[in-house]
């Protein structure tokens, strides 16, 4: 009998890891972050990120291309990861599986999925594919992604619903604190904002789809914004 129950304890520690919880951000420096320094600093415990005034045009933000600060500690595949940020004026949003590109004059340049946010009331909670096939679903929505004729652009199927985004936005708290969540699991995405789902997507574009790949920041080109995050949780899932 004995026998039989250290076999079987054997096994059961023989089994992977089912997730792991993975500190990003220790809550003091950019320590394991990647970006310029100049527009992302650490501020009262949050990672802040500024799109500056031009001097020309104050009404204008002085950098001319999207920018990002890359965390430079792994990449994600099957995660979830909850933050919580705050926005004021513009857009931003967390990429994930996502791929860096040829830097520009402002920073690094990143592609990929991203789970979008904006000091506006339309975008917040979708998904976004920067630098790619553009958005894959509004707020609200549940979709099917398949691949486009000849390799085009793909085709975005609506499969139903997973609120109304009417509702949605009323429960995003303006200039303040969100929590905001992603899971990703294989070929299906979701987003949640504080605790209401705002996307469901299966992507189904095999030879597009990313599947592993680069978590990152977001500050925009456009008006001056700030834009805080803090909070983060990841859980990579095995």
């Amino acid at each position: 009998m004995q026998s039989i129950r250290t076999l079987a304890l054997l096994a059961v520690l023989a089994l992977p890891a089912l997730a792991e919880d993975i500190s990003i951000f220790n809550g003091t420096d950019l320590t394991g972050w990647e970006g310029n320094k100049d527009l992302w600093s650490v501020k009262e415990g949050t990672i802040t990120g500024i799109t500056p005034p031009d001097p020309a045009d104050p009404t204008k933000g002085s950098i001319k291309h999207n920018t990002f600060l890359v965390w430079k500690g792994g990449t994600v595949g099957d995660f979830e990861l909850t933050f919580q940020y705050r926005i004021e004026k513009g857009n931003s949003g967390v990429q994930y599986r996502s791929k860096e590109l040829a830097p520009g004059a402002f920073g690094p340049i990143i592609s990929g999925y991203q789970a979008d946010f904006e000091a506006g009331k339309t975008y917040s909670g979708i998904l976004y594919e920067e630098r790619g096939r553009g958005i894959l679903a509004k707020r609200g929505e549940k979709t099917v992604i398949k691949p486009g004729a000849d390799g085009k652009k793909p085709v975005v199927e609506q499969a139903g619903t997973v609120g109304v985004s009417a509702d949605i936005q009323a429960a995003i708290k303006s200039e303040d604190w969100n929590e905001y969540k992603i899971i990703a699991k294989g070929n299906h995405v979701q987003h949640f904002i504080n605790g209401m789902q705002t996307i469901d997507v299966t992507d189904e574009d095999a030879a597009n789809a990313p599947k592993e790949g680069l978590l990152a920041l977001q500050i925009h080109q456009g008006p001056p914004m700030v834009v805080q995050f803090k909070s983060f949780k990841l859980t990579t899932l095995k």
